[in-house]
């Protein structure tokens, strides 16, 4: 890979290269990858796992364990429902079910011209105000379908 995003992800995985004797810590190089690109792309699997010195499929299993890990780029903003017990018991399934008919999307996708990507999340660790909606790095608690518009309107 010769392109900006092959450099990037290059000098992002030579950082997360174990050193002896140390495990290579397949997540936290995932992660890294993330963040620096946006996204884990498939085809970086193979180099992922040389640099690590574990098996494509070890890396692929951990790439498709956590839900936080993405194989594609999200939108501009990214907007994640808690689908933790406390969010689904307070209606946290019809807040999402609201959001994905505002933005006309499914779980996964991205609304018209990327502005934003929908996710689910396992637990966003605010269960007093359940149920919560994070967008980008702004968590919203206490959300109900008819917030959603209101909730939504600052992220076009």
């Amino acid at each position: 890979m010769t392109t900006l995003h092959g450099q990037r992800l290059a000098e992002t995985l030579e950082s997360c290269r174990p050193v002896p004797p140390g495990k290579p810590n397949i997540l936290k190089a995932l992660l890294a990858v993330q963040s620096a690109l946006g996204h884990v792309p498939v085809s970086a699997i193979p180099q992922i796992a040389r640099v690590l010195g574990v098996s494509d499929a070890q890396v692929a299993g951990v790439l498709s364990y956590y839900s936080d890990l993405r194989i594609h780029s999200a939108g501009r903003h990214l907007i994640r429902v808690c689908m933790g017990e406390s969010c689904l018991a307070n209606h946290g399934g019809l807040v999402l079910r609201a959001i994905q008919d505002h933005l006309r999307i499914s779980v996964g996708g991205n609304a018209p011209e990327r502005r934003c990507t929908l996710e689910q999340m396992s637990c966003a660790g605010n269960c007093a105000v359940a149920p919560t909606v994070m967008i980008d790095k702004d968590l919203h608690g206490k959300v109900t379908p008819s917030d959603v518009p209101s909730l939504l309107e600052p992220y076009k």
